[in-house]
């Protein structure tokens, strides 16, 4: 049967290489792929909806393309005038215009082909470590062929020099300086970074996830691992109530109503309407505007709209947490004491600031209003039928996943849960326990069935509720912290009970033996492998390293958050992988894409290269060169049949 299907195979290869000529030339071709430097992987983590942040680090490869520049200029131009080459790469037509309104005829002439020269120059640095053939697939279809032959061209070669000045002038002569302009500056950002790998949280509080989403659907390569604000997000485009009501809150709650609205088209008429006319202004539900103005009417309805979510949430989280008891957790509702005010927290009655939930039926409590079901049910619908919202979950599920191990490294957004005593923690369901990876591929599991599905016009509610789960749940491995306090941030004053106790796993990853243990756990050995997170902000201010374990652990919470940069110090790392070691770049917060141009102000980066590979790593160490040695060995197989049939 196995040779069988092995014939079968050879059958497939030999109709795209009909020869032995064929075979052999195509091994021969993927022998010498083998031998080119490893390509660079590029990791941001928790981008949190910070779309200029986002762009610019997309723009400079966090750090990489400044760092090309640096390499062939260094000791040519002076640092001003490399910025601003390198400003020209981010940002090609804002320069353009900007050069236009100072120079003109022979001096703008001039100004394109210095740069062309230049630009061309940095473009073939970044295409050696590729085939040519794969550089020829990034380049635009119109003017790919000339840009080929320009990083390319020998300029030794008195001849060939004169053809290479020849082709400037037509450029130029022609008109088409800018758009080749902007295409080498294009083909050269594609070229830098081989793979994207984006480490969770793509949603929470910032303006434009949505915005982010679509750049990152025009990549060539990358993967994202699933943050629990991701999560969130997929679980309401799924209709999942108490994930949609979630969502709602959290993007009133930081004033980003037009997210919603202009963004993904889902309307808050309803909501504002019932608000308005049902509830009394609560200062407690103030937007957290970060700089934000608005006027007086615009907050207190905010407030309004985001209180009249919020008790609809608490009643859907009820339901929820009802139809699992293998989620191990108590809903706010049930320990809750509205005549006397007191919540129950881990035994302890708790006084709140305020009693006041009028449309909680201490009778019926998890029972929603006709007015709350109609907002509800609205919402659902407009989440569930918003083709761009759509577009954006089948793009996350496509390239998504929980955890990725890509070229001996270990990547997923938050912890792998554990008990107190530092063993995984188990999870019981339907008779079974889920532990370590297996609960890591458990979860997985109940969201690729929850979105098939979906996807069918079905709603597969047990997998379904677990997206909310994995947002706030205590062995979620996206949480990882024994509970979400976001009742108690709103309705407890004392500071105390607001604390949200992190998991085992953030104590025992600070150990090498331990983090070896998981590695091998997950079928990882070696000395270049590593375990890559996000989710938690390292506190450089405070003294910590995001390099733990002795370097088995890196912490590449991206820092996007503006929220968060008081309390951090730092606006967060990413992370380069290129065939020469591990570069850990820290970042001082973006002060936006204008200044960026203005003044050619980078995102100020402290690169720590932190491990050097000593021979630099080949295509030949990496999981594609496993792959393309196994199509090596099939291609053989092949040419053995050819020599046997010639016999």
């Amino acid at each position: 049967m196995i040779e069988k299907c092995s014939e079968k195979y050879l059958d497939l290869l030999a109709e795209k290489y009909p020869s032995v000529q064929a075979a052999t030339s195509e091994i021969i071709n993927l022998e010498a792929i083998l031998r080119l430097p490893k390509g660079t992987e590029h990791f941001i983590s928790d981008l949190h909806g910070e779309y200029e942040a986002f762009c610019h680090l997309m723009n400079n490869k966090s750090g990489a393309i400044r760092e090309k520049v640096d390499m062939l200029y260094d000791k040519i131009l002076p640092e001003k005038e490399r910025a601003k080459f390198a400003t020209l790469i981010y940002y090609p037509q804002r320069i353009i215009e900007d050069i236009k309104t100072k120079e003109k005829g022979e001096s703008l002439n001039e100004w394109y082909k210095t740069n062309l020269y230049r630009l061309v120059d940095v473009c073939r640095l970044v295409a050696s470590k590729y085939t040519r053939s794969k550089v020829r697939k990034v380049l635009p279809e119109y003017c790919g062929y000339i840009i080929d032959e320009l990083i390319n061209v020998d300029r030794t070669n008195f001849n060939k020099e004169e053809y290479y000045n020849g082709i400037f002038d037509a450029i130029i002569k022609l008109g088409r300086a800018e758009a080749y302009i902007i295409s080498l500056t294009k083909t050269i950002k594609s070229l830098v970074v081989d793979h994207l790998h984006i480490v969770g949280d793509i949603f929470d509080r910032g303006e434009n996830p949505d915005m982010i989403l679509d750049i990152l659907q025009t990549q060539n390569s990358l993967d994202i691992q699933w943050g629990n604000h991701d999560v969130l997000w997929m679980g309401a485009a799924m209709g999942q109530e108490a994930c949609i009501a979630n969502v709602v809150t959290i993007s009133l709650k930081y004033g980003n109503a037009d997210l919603l609205e202009s963004g993904y088209g889902i309307s808050l008429r309803q909501l504002a309407f019932y608000a308005d006319r049902y509830m009394d202004y609560d200062s407690r539900f103030d937007p957290s505007l970060s700089g934000k103005s608005i006027n007086r009417r615009d907050l207190e309805l905010s407030a309004k709209m985001r209180k009249a979510i919020f008790y609809i949430m608490m009643k859907v989280e009820a339901q929820t947490i009802s139809r699992h008891p293998e989620y191990n957790m108590s809903a706010v509702i049930d320990r809750l004491d509205i005549a006397n005010g007191t919540l129950t927290v881990d035994g302890v009655k708790v006084k709140l600031n305020g009693n006041d939930f009028p449309t909680i039926d201490p009778k019926n409590p998890y029972a929603l209003t006709e007015e709350e079901t109609r907002i509800l049910d609205g919402f659902k619908k407009a989440f569930v039928s918003c083709e761009k919202l759509q577009r954006h979950l089948d793009f996350l599920m496509q390239k998504g996943m929980l955890y990725s191990i890509y070229n001996g490294n270990l990547i997923f957004h938050g912890c792998i849960p554990l008990d107190e005593n530092g063993d995984y923690a188990k999870f019981a369901v339907n008779g079974k326990i889920y532990e370590g990876k297996d609960l890591m591929d458990y979860a997985e599991g109940c969201i690729r069935k929850a979105y098939s599905h979906h996807q069918a016009g079905k709603c597969d509610v047990m997998n379904l509720d677990f997206l909310w789960y994995l947002w706030c749940g205590e062995l979620s491995p996206l949480f990882g912290k024994d509970k979400m306090t976001t009742f108690e941030r709103v309705y407890i004053d004392d500071k105390k009970w607001h604390e949200e106790k992190k998991n085992s796993y953030y104590k025992l990853c600070q150990k090498k033996e331990w983090c070896e243990k998981l590695l091998k756990d997950f079928g990882i050995e070696g000395k270049h492998c590593h375990i890559i997170n996000g989710h938690v902000p390292v506190k450089e201010i405070e003294g910590e390293n995001p390099i733990k374990a002795d370097g088995k652990l890196l912490v590449i919470d991206g820092g996007f958050c503006k929220a968060y940069h008081k309390r951090t110090g730092i606006a967060g790392y990413t992370l380069i992988y290129n065939s020469h070691g591990l570069e850990l770049a820290a970042h001082e917060p973006f002060t936006g894409i204008d200044n960026a141009i203005e003044n050619c102000t980078d995102i100020h980066s402290r690169m720590r290269v932190f491990e050097r590979i000593s021979d630099r790593m080949s295509v030949a160490e990496t999981d594609d060169g496993k792959k393309i040695y196994a199509k090596i060995d099939d291609i053989m197989e092949l040419v053995q049949r050819y020599r046997q049939c010639d016999c």
